[in-house]
């Protein structure tokens, strides 16, 4: 079974459930700037795509902390066995196109299944969508400028986390990309989103 509504009050979230499901504006956003210098050395030795390192970083990071494997949709508290990251793609109309991507350990089958499914979706303009069946991350990169931080839209029926970046600056030896990061708290607090953007940084210094 990969996803089940779970009884808020048997978890570790039954407060934060009680305090925050019904909030105007239950989303914490996050802000920090990480040094991307090893995933475009890694880009540039073995020609994987800069996006599909991060998005790589972003679902290992995420996979071991249990928070990201729950998600309040509509008024009740999902469990989820499978995490994945998504993507915007710019499809052969000009237009953007969303695209799920399964997180695995293995980054040669998740570059296979970036490459596959961003491919699919630039050509078809449909997206790929796991929701159903998997607790997706979801991203957005605003390539065209730097930016120094966004703030996403809360709508009350999207509540994945939620990561925004855009064009790395160049810095001495170091490439600057600020990231922000948005979260439900029901899902999670302060300190698990902390741990996660630690575990980011220590992934993407990994190459």
């Amino acid at each position: 079974m990969s996803v089940r509504e779970i009884n808020p009050k048997e978890t570790t979230r039954a407060s934060a459930f009680e305090l925050w499901m019904k909030a105007p504006n239950p989303m914490v956003t996050f802000f920090k700037t990480f040094d991307v210098m090893p995933l475009i050395n890694k880009s540039k030795t073995t020609g994987m795509k800069f996006n599909m390192l991060l998005d790589y970083c972003i679902g290992k990071a995420a996979s071991t902390i249990k928070e990201f494997y729950i998600l309040p949709v509509g008024d009740k508290l999902m469990k989820y066995d499978r995490i994945a990251v998504n993507t915007i793609v710019k499809n052969k109309e000009g237009e953007v196109s969303s695209c799920d991507i399964a997180y695995t350990d293995d980054i040669e089958q998740f570059n296979s299944d970036y490459l596959q499914y961003t491919a699919q979706v630039h050509d078809t303009c449909s997206d790929h969508d796991l929701s159903e069946k998997y607790m997706v991350i979801g991203t957005s990169a605003i390539v065209e400028t730097e930016i120094d931080g966004a703030v996403g839209m809360y709508s009350g029926i999207f509540n994945n986390p939620f990561m925004i970046w855009g064009r790395y600056r160049i810095e001495g030896d170091k490439a600057l990309l600020p990231i922000s990061f948005q979260f439900h708290h029901t899902q999670m607090d302060g300190a698990h989103a902390g741990t996660f953007l630690k575990n980011l940084e220590e992934e993407i210094l990994k190459f």
